[in-house]
């Protein structure tokens, strides 16, 4: 029998006012010149400047330098922001990219090399083998999942193509997740972050990989975000619905350890490509992937459908996917969101040969990718 090993061990402080909570876990760890690591457009508003307001008593410096999909050379610049103040620990805060750069700041501030050299995919891939700073994460959206992730995902300068660096070493030590910071994101970026939460819990349910425990924090994970989503997005101030979405985004990048699918290939592809936001980018490939999958395993579609409240099983199930996309206002296929035919020779290959095509439910070729991207078009 093979041997598989499970583990969930990151610290999480659930719920309104948790961002408060942080100066305090800090200093305990006699911890007192953090480095917040944020995107650019963030640190301009309103939510970081009072988020810093309960950071009395800490010397701290901000490094706001992530923006879009994150790159390496955001983070090889945050290592060096991280020297600079002679920085004690990390504080993450902000959406996926700004969380996934901050993971790895502390691990380029105590290595040499670049951060190319730590993906776990690369031919001679360096192990991470000195102490890393205390790390601490405050997530702004309800997608990624990235706090409680083990895994950083940057961008290629020079390709865009998206690499992973994949170990526990990354885990946050603490997460402090306050739906109140999602309370001013606008109706587009919950919509698509939110996708980006059900894609995660949906496609890891369906991975082929062995993980029990995963697959019921998933299903569970999906019950809670299908009856949050629209409210999250149509009541902006409806605290209930975004706590409800945050823990769906928790529950999403805890299952995730089990593995994704094409819809995530699909949507890195168009990351790389497009520069596209990749919980946009899931919702418009999610329903044409999922539709392919179900003859693959028509059990599992039920389950889902099932866990949603939704009728009808695997047909069923892909409709309400549908109309729930439109009804949070995500309408239109990618031409219409920028994609055009000429893409498709870089998307197909890029999407084939992404690590998540691993483990979809149904083998993937290149000619089923691009039929998957013709037909989202």
């Amino acid at each position: 029998m093979t041997i598989t090993r499970f583990a969930f061990p990151t610290d999480i402080h659930f719920g309104a006012g948790a961002r408060k909570l942080v100066v305090a876990h800090l200093l305990e760890q006699g911890l007192k010149r953090p480095l917040i690591v944020t995107d650019r457009a963030l640190a301009a508003l309103p939510v970081t400047a009072e988020f810093r307001t309960h950071l009395g008593g800490l010397e701290v410096a901000v490094f706001d330098g992530v923006f879009g999909n994150p790159s390496c050379a955001q983070v090889m610049a945050g290592s060096q922001a991280f020297k600079a103040h002679r920085a004690d620990c990390v504080i993450g805060f902000g959406g996926g990219a700004a969380l996934d750069v901050a993971k790895v700041v502390g691990v380029m501030a105590t290595h040499d090399g670049d951060v190319l050299e730590y993906v776990w995919d690369h031919p001679h891939v360096r192990p991470i083998v000195n102490a890393l700073p205390y790390m601490v994460a405050l997530p702004t959206t309800s997608g990624t999942g990235s706090e409680v992730g083990r895994s950083s995902v940057v961008s290629e300068n020079d390709s865009h193509q998206k690499r992973t660096v994949f170990s526990p070493k990354i885990l946050a030590r603490a997460v402090f997740a306050d739906p109140e910071l999602t309370l001013a994101l606008p109706a587009p970026v919950t919509a698509a972050t939110g996708i980006d939460a059900l894609t995660h819990n949906i496609e890891s349910y369906l991975s082929p990989a062995y993980h029990p425990l995963c697959d019921g924090i998933a299903l569970e994970g999906l019950r809670i975000g299908a009856r949050a989503l629209a409210k999250a997005v149509g009541e902006p101030g409806n605290c209930q619905a975004r706590a409800d979405m945050m823990m769906s985004s928790m529950m999403g990048a805890i299952a995730f350890q089990k593995d994704l699918g094409a819809v995530h290939a699909c949507a890195h592809a168009l990351g790389a490509v497009c520069d596209m936001h990749h919980g946009l980018a899931n919702a418009l490939m999610i329903d044409t992937v999922l539709d392919w999958n179900r003859e693959a395993v028509p059990e599992k579609f039920g389950e889902l459908a099932y866990a949603a409240g939704v009728e009808g099983a695997g047909a069923g199930f892909i409709r309400w996917l549908a109309a729930l996309k439109a009804r949070i206002g995500i309408t239109g296929g990618l031409a219409a969101h920028g994609v055009t035919m000429d893409m498709l020779p870089r998307l197909v290959p890029l999407a084939a040969k992404d690590f998540t095509a691993q483990t979809n439910p149904r083998p993937t070729t290149e000619a089923d990718y691009e039929r998957f991207f013709l037909a989202a078009m």
